[in-house]
């Protein structure tokens, strides 16, 4: 009721406001005829005309202008093919090209394959017999990895277990490598090669062959990879050499402990990889090395876990092999265990690091460590474990000086340790 109320008051009020609608009607459609009657050239036909003419103009410049009559076909076109593409699909399905991936993949494989090669190692084998007495019977193994060319003149990046497996159970012996060979990119000669050096802590290793105009692999920044974003690996699995699988970066910064108790941060990729791949080349989608595969995990239910070490942290390591063969470490020079909670509490001592030894002539002897010690911060920074210590020590180089706060029978003493070089 209020509604109709309200729509017959608005009615009255438009009535007011117009008075007489069809007294109103009537005059202006009066008025229109009349002025019409006295000027029908200037009031209808000459804006006509000049409307004809403005149009042809304006026409005329941008289909006279090639860059404006082709966004304009174009644009027609392209709203044209979609409202068709959108009227077959029906809603249901939408076709997404792969040209760009595909095209991405063949640019980056073009692009790094010349610079990996196949590396073949040969091993001493001694197998313990004692069913007749303790005999040794010697035998030869061989393996395959991969390598990145970083230089036009032979030397060659790898993993340093490909070229250093020596290794002793209980029952055989495992040689170093006596024999090293390659095969570059699309050329079936064996060329020998020369460990230049090798380093077990970061598992990376240089070696090198005579040969001269190779094509060195180039190097990406990374650092700034992201998650998601397109990856390569590139070796010679199982012996197949020039192979690529491709997928993406899975993570950054992935701490991975492997089978020797050791601690990497690799990059983890869902790119294959398998045996032989270790040493090989990851690459991102303008085929520069970003990282080289490492490891992978296997077993069952697990599938697409790939590491690679980041190239980035590789640069200082290669360029002390090729001028050292090793790596020059600072070093302090203790033995040192973990204190958790429940151990400190136990022997009565605070949170951090138990120095059990300290080596004699060592760096840590001379700065006045003594065992018994417990360190609880490096640096200005609070620590618990010998991992969160190396860390620290490892920012240094050998000569300069390393912080520490000790806790030695209930009292803290600072210290000061001049880093020596690790034997």
């Amino acid at each position: 009721m209020e509604e109709n109320e309200n729509k017959n008051q608005e009615k009255t009020n438009t009535f007011k406001t117009v008075q007489n609608p069809i007294t109103y009607k009537t005059a202006y459609e009066m008025n229109n005829h009349q002025k019409s009657k006295a000027g029908f050239g200037k009031g209808f036909f000459l804006p006509f005309v000049s409307g004809v003419l403005g149009c042809s103009l304006v026409l005329g410049v941008c289909f006279g202008v090639p860059t404006i009559k082709e966004k304009l076909l174009n644009t027609n076109s392209t709203s044209s093919s979609s409202n068709t593409q959108n009227s077959t699909n029906n809603g249901y399905v939408t076709q997404t090209s792969l040209s760009n991936y595909s095209d991405t993949s063949i640019y980056a494989a073009n692009k790094v394959l010349p610079s990996i090669v196949g590396i073949k190692v040969e091993y001493n084998v001694n197998s313990l017999i004692s069913m007749f007495g303790r005999q040794t019977q010697s035998s030869t193994a061989t393996a395959t990895g991969s390598g990145i060319i970083i230089s036009d003149d032979g030397y060659i990046l790898t993993n340093n277990h490909i070229v250093a497996t020596s290794s002793s159970e209980s029952y055989y012996e495992v040689s170093d490598a006596t024999k090293v060979t390659v095969t570059l990119f699309n050329d079936e000669t064996e060329y020998e090669a020369k460990i230049i050096g090798k380093d077990e802590q970061t598992d990376l290793a240089v070696i090198k062959i005579e040969k001269t105009g190779l094509s060195k692999a180039e190097f990406a920044d990374s650092d700034s990879i992201k998650v998601g974003e397109f990856a390569m690996a590139v070796g010679n699995p199982l012996g197949m050499q020039s192979s690529i699988t491709c997928g993406v970066v899975s993570a950054v910064n992935r701490e991975v402990t492997d089978s020797d108790g050791k601690t990497f941060k690799l990059i983890q990729t869902d790119a294959a990889i398998n045996s032989g791949n270790s040493g090989g080349a990851l690459v991102n989608s303008q085929g520069k090395v970003i990282g080289i595969n490492t490891l992978k995990l296997s077993g069952t239910g697990i599938e697409g876990m790939g590491f690679a070490i980041p190239i980035n942290s590789t640069t200082d390591i290669t360029s002390q092999l090729i001028q050292y063969s090793k790596v020059k470490r600072p070093y302090i020079g203790i033995s040192g265990l973990d204190l958790n909670e429940q151990t400190a509490k136990a022997y009565n001592l605070v949170l951090g690091v138990y120095v059990k030894t300290v080596e004699d002539f060592s760096a840590a002897e001379k700065a006045g460590i003594k065992p018994g010690d417990v360190i609880i911060e490096a640096e200005g920074k609070k620590i618990t474990t010998m991992d969160e210590l190396n860390e620290i020590k490892n920012n240094h180089k050998i000569g300069e000086e390393l912080k520490i706060k000790v806790n030695r029978d209930g009292s803290e003493k600072e210290l000061t340790i001049t880093l020596g070089e690790q034997p």
